[in-house]
This record gives structure tokens, sequence and C-alpha cells, in this order.
């Protein structure tokens, strides 16, 4: 494979070759679709290898330009930290167009379609902009700003040549315990319907497809139900059904109305029958009722804990409703597996076409057949990207205790203290530049605290002191370490359980002794019990997971933008509070920390 390096970009050159061969090795053609029209034609005149080979979705790591090309393979992901060597948009694009020239150069020469988590962000690549986590979105609860991130990931998703991105999470956490509780707009489902459609919105506009997950249940799973041990994530909703979408569907009906492309289903079970193997929820409920017919994908290997054997779960989710198999690693035998059961009538060849179909034309709204493949490598970390982002932290904190301290004068002296005080890798927690997040305090080049508040009392006459006691003011950074997915799941929200940041209360303690004033700022995926130390602290803001933009915590210190961020979730005073929602009967009646939707809202 030759490369032609020319001002900055990659020019695959044999791919322009590929593209105009037309002859595939059986002598039929290749498969050409021009227009929707086309597909159900084209579907007709493939081979059941070629079909079983659209409904696989592997792993880069795990599989060969050449499988590519022999198996028909319709879909590559990276998971988690996969990425091509040098992780730059050139590297991405390079690897990208390689595969596409392998799958033009198999028997249907059909392109491949590339999926991302770009959850908060392109947090895939190096120096890309990173948003604050959903929670800290659902604290903004702004829906022009979601349109303007969803916008503004897209353009960095594309610069690396991909066109799929799994995001929004709709998943409503109803149990703060539970690891992937940033990842979720609110405890309240109408506030996460509101927020999830304009980012799709902003995404499709971009050309970027979006993928709403987890379907469905995802955040109502009980405590102590988690799948393999886990406490929570993955586990049983055991509610009646009817609770579950009452707590679930507008969340949904959002999505779809806004044009979702594609739905992941969830790795959850309800009421203990996981629904990648439910056709009630995935056939009866998303088909029938909801009229959703885009394409569903399955979640990473998620099909292996729905029935005994490779083949009896490969037929079982393909009939629930499964239309592409996320199988990063075993792929080739889910392959030889689709075969087996369409060849011995275990799945039909009616239900095996609807599938391919479905996976074709997400691919035709990808503009992948339009002879457009030729990717260019694009900018990231671009400066309007930056400032979208650091509008979203602004627009996210929330402040819940202020004794006439904030908003901060910006020529005073201030010491800073806390583990959370300079480090970006805090400051973005999971889900960036690998699954479980970095401990890289300069990751992405992003700004910190000590960063953004050097800076604006720097350029006024103010001053980041060493000596405490030359202080005007201390401000305390806490808050929790990277984390993601089951990993995240704890049974102790206390400043020092087992997820939280090892010296919170090492500074805590240090900060009450040393007789100044101070403001606590909390960096965390989800609110940490703090009632022990309210009264201590003059005031206390929840900056949530900011991402790289940590000027945009300062924007709101200083006063330069007003607090406007409410509570997406209830607050709790004990961890047995944890699964305590405003959905509950008695809220009303239950003292807690601080109620949904509390926030100082200043001017």
């Amino acid at each position: 494979m030759q490369f032609i390096k020319s001002k900055g970009l990659f020019t695959f050159i044999i791919l322009v070759l590929v593209l105009s061969a037309c002859t595939s090795d059986n002598g039929r053609g290749k498969i050409r679709i021009q227009s929707l029209s086309d597909i159900d034609q084209a579907i007709q005149a493939m081979t059941l290898e070629e079909k079983a080979g659209q409904l696989i979705q592997a792993e880069r790591s795990k599989i060969s330009y050449s499988d590519i090309t022999r198996y028909n393979i319709g879909s590559i992901l990276s998971g988690g930290g996969s990425v091509p060597q040098g992780n730059t948009p050139e590297a991405w694009v390079s690897m990208i167009n390689q595969m596409n020239v392998a799958a033009l150069k198999s028997s249907s020469g059909i392109p491949i379609i590339y999926g991302i988590d770009a959850v908060h962000g392109n947090n895939n690549v190096k120096n890309a902009t990173i948003f604050p986590h959903n929670i800290g979105l659902g604290a903004a609860n702004d829906p022009d700003l979601m349109r303007a991130i969803g916008v503004a990931t897209a353009k960095e998703v594309s610069a690396i040549g991909v066109d799929w991105n799994f995001a929004p999470a709709v998943s409503s956490a109803q149990d703060i315990r539970w690891g992937r509780t940033y990842e979720s707009y609110s405890e309240d489902i109408q506030r996460v319907a509101t927020l999830a459609a304009p980012y799709i919105e902003g995404l499709l506009s971009e050309g970027i497809l979006s993928t709403t997950k987890h379907f469905i249940g995802d955040g109502f799973t009980t405590f102590l139900t988690g799948e393999d041990n886990n406490l929570i994530d993955r586990g049983d909703v055991t509610m009646s059904k009817e609770a579950m979408l009452a707590g679930n569907l507008s969340a949904y009906v959002a999505a779809i109305d806004a044009n979702t492309s594609a739905i992941m289903a969830s790795f959850n079970s309800v009421n203990g029958v996981k629904v990648h193997g439910d056709p009630s929820l995935l056939t009866d409920l998303l088909r029938t009722e909801l009229q959703f017919d885009g394409l569903v994908v399955s979640d990473w290997e998620a099909i292996h804990a729905i029935a005994p054997s490779l083949n009896e779960q490969v037929a079982l989710a393909i009939n629930s409703g499964v239309d592409l198999l996320m199988q990063p690693n075993d792929w080739k035998e889910v392959y030889k597996s689709i075969l087996y059961n369409v060849n011995h009538g275990k799945i039909s060849q009616e239900r095996l076409d609807e599938a391919v179909r479905r996976n074709l034309v997400l691919k035709f709204e990808a503009g992948l057949f339009d002879g457009e493949l030729l990717r260019v490598a694009g900018e990231i970390g671009t400066a309007e990207s930056k400032r979208v982002a650091r509008e979203a932290v602004a627009k996210s904190m929330v402040l819940l205790k202020n004794e006439d301290i904030l908003p901060l004068k910006k020529n005073i002296k201030v010491y800073l203290t806390g583990p959370a005080s300079d480090h970006v890798g805090v400051q973005c927690g999971g889900w960036t530049l690998s699954w479980q997040g970095e401990t890289d305090p300069n990751l992405n080049h992003g700004i910190s605290l000590k960063d953004a508040l050097n800076e604006v009392l720097t350029i006024n006459g103010g001053e980041l002191v060493s000596n405490p006691e030359d202080a005007d003011v201390i401000i305390l950074a806490i808050g929790e370490k990277p984390y993601a997915e089951m990993h995240g799941d704890t049974d102790d929200l206390s400043l020092d359980g087992p997820l939280s940041l090892a010296d919170n209360m090492k500074a805590v303690k240090h900060a009450q002794t040393l007789g100044k004033p101070i403001v606590t700022v909390m960096i965390a995926g989800r609110p940490l019990l703090i009632n022990d130390f309210l009264d201590g602290w003059d005031a206390f803001v929840m900056a949530w997971l900011p991402g790289t933009e940590g000027n945009g915590m300062t924007d709101v210190l200083f006063g330069d933008k007003p607090f406007q961020g409410t509570l997406p979730f209830t607050w709790p005073i004990t961890n047995e509070q944890a699964s305590h929602t405003l959905n509950m009967e008695s809220y009303d009646l239950v003292k807690h920390q601080f109620k949904f939707g509390a926030g100082i809202i200043t001017r």
C-alpha cells in the first residue's frame, strides 16, 4: 500500500483504482446502490455469505484487511482506547481508507461503516476537545447548547474519517451507586428527552450518524443484581414493566422523532430476561409500538449472556430484533454461526434480509454509496469546539452553598489545595482516550482548575500562594478517580470511599485547620457524601466532570458568567439514600442533602 502526503493530508491513491473496479470474483459484478430503491434488489443479488458478513461488527485490532475482503465484513469499531498508531486524524483516516479498500475488493464490494464511542466530544483521539460528561450537561439543561455540542462533536468525529457515533446515552440513572451515572443526563426522564434530541440533531446536521442507547431499562437496574458480581451494572430491572416504560420511553420517543440512526440494545435484564434476547422489547415494543425502523446494534459481546451456546445466542439475538452483532473478538465464529442458523432454518431468510437491509440503509444514510469514500484528515481541538466546551462547563456548574464569598475578586490571594486541583485526567473521567479514563494530569493539553485560576489571578494582580497564611481564601478541590461502567459501581459514596481520590480527606482536614474562608469545588461523576463537612465550607460548587476546558470553572467562580446549573440528581445524605429520586412516592417527605433541581442561580 502506498501513501502520498500532501498539504498535511494522506491521499490514499490505491482507493481510486479500487473504486474503478466493477467485476467481482464470481463474475456477477459489485453491488451497486445509487438510491434507497436499489437496496432490495441488491439484497436479492447477494449470497448468504455476503449477507452474513454485513451483520458482523469486529474490533479493529482483531481483524485484518484480508479478513474484511474475504468475509464481506459490514462494520468495524474501536473499543475504548483502541486506536491506530500515532492516534492522529491522519492515522485514523489512513486506517479507515485501507479498510474500505479491503471492503471494496470483497465479492460484494460493500463499504464498511466505522463506529466509535464519542460520548463527550471525540474522546478517542489525542488532543481532541473533551466536553463535560452527560451529568454536567444535565445540570446545564440547555437544549441549544446540546445542539452546539452535537455539531462540534460531529466535526471532530468527521475529522478522523468516522461516520457513526455510539451516542447519546439516554439512560436515566435511578441509583447513583451505578458506575455509569455520569453518562446519564438526569434522574428525570423528561430532562433526558429534552437534551438528547437536539444533540442528535446536531450530529446529523454534520453528517454523523447517532446511536441512542441503551434500550431499555438502562439505569433502572436494582442494586446487588449486577451481572458477574457487579453491584448494579448490567443488572436486572425488577419493577413492573409499566413503571419501567414510564421512566424510559419518552427519551426514546424523542430520539426516534429526532431521526436517531440506530439504537443499541442494553446489557440489562427486565424481570429476569436479558434485553438482547427479548423480542417483546426489541420487536414488539421498539418496532411495532414505537415504529422505529432503523438499525438495532448489540452491545459489546452482550449476546453471550442470553443463551447457553453460541448458535443459540446468535439465533435468539437476531430473531429478537438485533440487526448488527458487535462481536469484537469472536466475530469469525459468529459469522459461521449466522450461516449455520440460516442453513438450518433457525433464522429465516426474511429476517436475515431485513437485518441486511437495515445495515445497507444505515450505510446509504452515511453517504457510503455515493462514490466519495476517499477521506482526508480534518482538525480536532479547534478554537470553536473549545469555545463551546468552555460555555458548557460554565453552564453546568451548580452552586449549592454561598456565604457571601462568591464571586471571588480577581486580585485576591488564593491557596489552592486538594487532589483535583491540578489534574485534567480527573476532570475528564472515564471514556477519555481509554475505556477507564487516564490519570495524566496534563491530558490532551487541557486546562486544569489550577491553570485557570492562575491565568485570571495573574492578569488581575492576584496570586496563587504556596503559604496558606498569606491567602485571602482557600479553594479546596476534591473528587473521584476516573472509571467506567461496572468498575465505577460502589457501595460507598464517602469522600474516602474506594473510588474517591486518595487525598480527599487529607485535604479536607488540612483546609479546616487554616482558619480562612473555604470554597470547595467537587470534580466527580456523581454526588459524594458531604454532610459532615458542609457546615465548614463557606461555598460549595459541584463541577461534575468538566473535561479539558477548565477555564469554564473560573468563568463562574469569578463572576464573569452567572451560576445557572441545577442538580439533575438528588444529593443524598447517606449511602442508603443513593437510590432516592424525585420519582419515589415519598420524595417530598424525606430530607436529603439537596433536592433534585437545587442550585443557587446568580445574575
